[in-house]
């Protein structure tokens, strides 16, 4: 795979390899118009913050770029990272009274590489102050309608060829999104499915009752479960690497298929960045987006509690200490952002690549890319 990866890289700039990317670029550009229009449509504003910060980010499974940002008057170095998302920087924004924002930012993750992931990539990140996670599912809806409409102009229009060196789009491309086979319409009304109910319907496990204690979800009674229905443990798995065994086993494969799927409130042990559910404490105000069997966005009702977000970022920096012996900083501005006060508020993070791919059905994020990182 690797020697296919670097062949598929080699010379990406040459006219006939270029022109095989013709047509989803033009898409591309046509998709983020669209973006810009939602967006000005609904009255946010475009912002734009720093890759370089104090920490990447703190999701335990994400590896970061580290350089240095060196003083030329004094002679020192300071440890800076590519961030992995811009959300600190958006927040403080928010702390700063901006209320609608939105970014599309380069978001830099090293370790990742493959038909869905690539190092640098576009993230498209979003939050609205006083509004809660059930308005960004209304925001996806309408955000993908047009994308996927702005994707396939009519055949009317005057851009007719997909194939020729000017990047039209051919007669009777299907105006749905697909993905190795698989198709969902976003004109279709969206399913939405709960983290629980997703569980019953496509594992038959009673995933809540799987963590009596919500804070310390019990490992044997998943790794249980899960031999029960045919999801082996492996050696070194915790609650939460069973839970994605299963996840993508038996579940992921199966969402937005026909329309895309919003699945929410997620194990409140995996409430990340999220906010606790009010009316039930098991889970966090929490959703991610699918289409196609893949994950598009990734959804917070925010915590804006400054304590409970610095009890998370120590956990975290724990977990990650155990599974890879290394550890980021937590960004304390960050921390009096919240403690000056965060408003109550909602953000979303989608792959903005990924997006691409599924108006246009290219099956390679590379193939969406107009240059990838070599």
């Amino acid at each position: 795979m690797a020697g296919q990866g670097t062949a598929r890289r080699a010379e990406w700039w040459r006219p006939d390899r270029l022109a095989t990317r013709r047509a989803n670029l033009a898409a591309r550009g046509r998709i983020l118009a669209a973006v810009r229009n939602f967006f000005a449509d609904e009255g946010f504003i475009e912002v734009e913050t720093p890759a370089l910060q104090v920490s990447p980010g703190l999701e335990p499974h994400l590896q970061a770029f580290a350089t240095a940002l060196h003083d030329p008057l004094a002679g020192t170095a300071r440890p800076r990272y590519l961030h992995t998302s811009p959300e600190f920087a958006m927040k403080k924004l928010l702390a700063g009274g901006m209320t609608r924002i939105w970014q599309l930012a380069h978001v830099f993750r090293d370790g990742e590489r493959g038909a869905t992931h690539h190092p640098e990539f576009a993230m498209l990140e979003w939050y609205r102050a006083g509004a809660t996670y059930r308005d960004l599912m209304g925001d996806c809806e309408t955000l993908l309608r047009r994308t996927q409409e702005a994707a396939n102009p009519p055949v009317s229009s005057p851009d007719l060829i997909r194939g020729s060196h000017d990047g039209r789009v051919k007669p009777g491309h299907d105006e749905v999104m697909s993905w190795q086979g698989k198709t969902a319409d976003a004109r279709a009304s969206f399913e939405r499915l709960s983290v629980a109910e997703a569980f019953a319907r496509h594992a038959g496990i009673d995933i809540l009752a799987m963590a009596p204690d919500p804070e310390r979800p019990d490992f044997s009674l998943l790794a249980a479960t899960a031999e029960r229905i045919g999801v082996a443990p492996h050696p070194g798995d915790d609650w939460e690497a069973l839970y994605f065994r299963i996840f993508l086993d038996r579940i992921e494969p199966k969402l937005g298929i026909g329309a895309p799927t919003i699945l929410y409130d997620y194990p409140v042990s995996m409430a990340a960045l999220s906010r606790r559910k009010p009316d039930d404490a098991r889970l966090a105000e929490r959703f991610e987006l699918y289409v196609c069997g893949l994950e598009l966005a990734n959804a917070f009702q925010e915590l804006t509690d400054p304590e409970e977000q610095r009890t998370r970022f120590l956990a975290d920096q724990s977990r990650k200490q155990v599974l890879y012996g290394e550890t980021y900083p937590i960004d304390e501005d960050f921390l009096a952002a919240l403690d000056h006060g965060l408003p109550e508020c909602a953000g979303i993070a989608l792959g903005f690549d990924r997006l691409v791919m599924l108006c246009t059905g290219a099956g390679h994020i590379e193939d969406v890319l107009w240059a990838p990182v070599c």
